[in-house]
C-alpha cells in the first residue's frame, strides 16, 4: 500500500509503517514561519494549543526567561511533552480546544491568561475569553504557510495532521474515490469531510493511534477481499 504523509513524519512512525509493508512518500503541504514579536510580560496562567508555538516561544532568548515557573494549560500530548522538556509544569492537557475551554471555565474563570498561538487557529479559546470577559493577552508568534503541490501519482492512503494541510492539499489536487484518508483528529477530519467520507480518525490524536487506524483499516480491508 502506498501512503502519502502531508508532513515529515517522526522516525518512529515512519519505521513502523515501513516495517508493516507500507511504502511512504513524505510531502509537506504547510510550512511554519515564525513571526517577529516583542513581548515584555507574561501572565501567570499560560495557554499553548500547538507544539509549534512552544518550540518558537522557548527558542526565543528574550521570551524564554519570561516563561519560567508559569502555570501551563495545553492541547495535545506533544505540546505537553515539549513544555515539560523545557522544565515547565503542565496543570492540564486536553485533546482539543473545546475540552480545554470546558476545564478553564470550571476551574480558572477568574484568572488572567497569556495565549501563545499561530495566525491560523481554532476560535474556541478566544470565544471563551470574550464571552466570559476574562482578561487575556493574545500573542501570535507564527504563521502557517500553505505549500500546495500537484500530485501526479495514485496513493492508497493520505495522512493529514492539520486543517491547514487539508486546505493546502485541495488547492492543487482532487480526491480519488479509491483513496482512504487518515486524520490525526476530529478537527482535521471535519475539514476533509466536505471532499470525501472515505476516511478514518485516530481514536486519540497521537502517532500510535494514527498508526493503528491505518494498520487496522488495511488489515480489515484485505481480509474482506
Amino acid at each position: 500500500m502506498k501512503l502519502l504523509a502531508t508532513k515529515k513524519l517522526s522516525l518512529g512512525l515512519k519505521d513502523r509503517l515501513i516495517q508493516h509493508g507500507f511504502s511512504l512518500v513524505e510531502q509537506p503541504f504547510i510550512q511554519i514561519q515564525p513571526l517577529h514579536f516583542s513581548i515584555n510580560f507574561v501572565e501567570d496562567h499560560v495557554l499553548f494549543t500547538s507544539q509549534n508555538a512552544v518550540q518558537i516561544a522557548f527558542s526565543n532568548p528574550e521570551l524564554s526567561p519570561l516563561l519560567e515557573k508559569k502555570k501551563y494549560y495545553c492541547v495535545g500530548e506533544k505540546t505537553k511533552s515539549l513544555l515539560e522538556k523545557n522544565g515547565q509544569k503542565v496543570i492540564k492537557m486536553t485533546q482539543n480546544s473545546v475540552e480545554l475551554v470546558h476545564f478553564l471555565k470550571k476551574m480558572y474563570k477568574n484568572e488572567r491568561f497569556s495565549f501563545f498561538c499561530g495566525k491560523r487557529r481554532r476560535p474556541e479559546v478566544e470565544q471563551f475569553f470574550s464571552e466570559n470577559n476574562i482578561p487575556h493577552t493574545l500573542h501570535e508568534i507564527y504563521d502557517t504557510v500553505l505549500t500546495p503541490k500537484q500530485l501526479n501519482t495514485h496513493f492508497d492512503g493520505i495522512l493529514f495532521f492539520s486543517p491547514s494541510a487539508v486546505d493546502s492539499f485541495f488547492r492543487t489536487n482532487s480526491w480519488e474515490p479509491q483513496t482512504r484518508g487518515f486524520c490525526i483528529g476530529a478537527t482535521t477530519a471535519s475539514f476533509l469531510h466536505p471532499y470525501t467520507q472515505n476516511y478514518s480518525i485516530a481514536k486519540e490524536p497521537n502517532e500510535t493511534q494514527l498508526f493503528l487506524s491505518i494498520h487496522n483499516y488495511y488489515t480489515h480491508h484485505h481480509a474482506q477481499k
